[in-house]
């Protein structure tokens, strides 16, 4: 580390003010800044509060809670792979092949997420003259755990650079997003190439291959749905299509682990949970949003069975909690602290409506079953709202008391 310290060191000149290349300062000292400490004070006199968490430690941690997703989400892709071309029965059966193949799928969506966001960021810091921050760390994460295994590249880097350009930088960068910048990502890939991000086909790689007889690639959600439509109990659904395949693919705690088709890193709730908690005990993520939002999902599921005028609202509540991607959603995009809900009360009602909001999508859109991204977004927009109208009615209970 010291020859990397010291060709910095060298380096640095050229950037620095009167330097042939004092216009990239900002994109130098953003490489500078992710490979070592900065050795700068601030210049700030009088009492200050010394905290050892800061952005940079923040976005770290986040992306060190999505680590079990994604590993997870690496090797269920090449299970996935080889289950639907039967060249495997058993999970842990050719345990190189499927983590190969999960490499070769989802490394280069990594690398093109960063590569793209970064490239925008850097552009809009050297324009801007501001040092690069490091909320995209946790972006260029995101975005790939949000999409299939078979999306294709430059599908990848377009969302990226529109999600980043829209849903960020036009708001002032970091800190002044008012929309969850990864599920913007998704939001416009869903609805500029439907194709490539819906349907039965996009979940599973195939390769060159057949898949086996009886393989869909229907997700757990689409199923949910055909059951509804076809008036078919969604259990007895599930049940038909794992005795088609020969296993228990989508039984109750299959799904729970996440050994099921689905987006990158999304598919299991097990995996989402371990890094709630790692976000919540760190202190990074609140523990109200997270809890409100899985309580706000089985409430609406037990009001949908209450009504049910159809199979799919007849589904059992906790099954919302396992399919699709309910579970990384609220972990990981309902808490983003800076487009989600700030007041303490307005976390429990944000939370919830996004629960709600899931559920009311799922059930009741025929053309989209999945429905966290579309709820997120939506409570995204109206998180300043809520915070509002519960300021508002402190104050108004603080000025009764005031008067009595």
């Amino acid at each position: 580390m010291k020859f990397l310290r010291d060709l910095m060191d060298k380096q640095k000149p050229l950037f620095e003010k009167g330097g042939k290349l004092e216009s990239l300062y900002y994109a130098f000292e953003a490489g500078e800044t992710f490979l070592f400490s900065p050795n700068h004070t601030t210049g700030i006199k009088g009492a200050q509060v010394k905290d050892a968490i800061d952005l940079k430690r923040m976005m770290i941690t986040v992306v060190v809670a999505m680590i079990p997703c994604l590993l997870f989400g690496i090797y269920n892709v090449g299970h996935q792979s080889l289950l639907a071309t039967g060249e495997t029965a058993g999970l842990w059966e050719n345990f190189g092949d499927k983590a190969l193949i999960g490499l070769q799928l989802v490394l280069p969506i990594i690398i093109v997420a960063y590569a793209a966001g970064g490239l925008v960021e850097a552009t809009f810091a050297v324009i801007r003259k501001h040092p690069i921050n490091e909320g995209f760390l946790v972006t260029g994460m995101l975005i790939p755990l949000v999409v299939p295994a078979t999306t294709p590249l430059w599908q990848v880097a377009l969302a990226t650079v529109f999600a980043v350009v829209i849903a960020k930088e036009v708001f002032g960068g970091t800190g002044m997003n008012i929309l969850n910048v990864a599920m913007t990502a998704r939001a416009f890939l869903y609805f500029a190439y439907p194709a490539q991000i819906s349907g039965d086909q996009v979940w599973t790689y195939l390769g060159d291959k057949a898949a086996v007889d009886g393989f869909s690639g229907a997700t757990a959600l689409a199923v949910a749905y055909n059951a509804g439509v076809d008036g078919v109990p969604v259990t007895e659904a599930l049940a038909s299509h794992n005795t088609a395949l020969g296993s228990d693919l989508f039984s109750f705690a299959n799904m729970f682990m996440g050994w099921i088709p689905g987006s990158i890193g999304e598919t299991s709730t097990l995996m989402a949970l371990v890094g709630a908690l790692i976000l919540i005990g760190t202190g990074v993520a609140s523990w109200k949003i997270i809890v409100s939002g899985f309580a706000g999902a089985y409430i609406m599921g037990f009001v949908m069975n209450l009504f049910a005028v159809n199979e799919y609202m007849a589904m059992p509540p906790q099954y919302h909690w396992v399919m699709g991607g309910l579970a990384f959603g609220i972990v990981f995009m309902a808490t983003d602290p800076v487009s989600a809900s700030q007041t303490e009360t307005g976390k429990w009602i944000y939370g919830l409506l996004i629960g709600f909001l899931t559920v009311i999508i799922r059930v009741t859109n025929p053309a989209y079953p999945e429905g966290i991204m579309l709820a997120v977004l939506f409570m995204n927009v109206f998180a300043p709202l809520i915070d509002y109208y519960v300021v508002k009615a402190n104050k108004t209970r603080r000025l009764q008391r005031a008067t009595v």
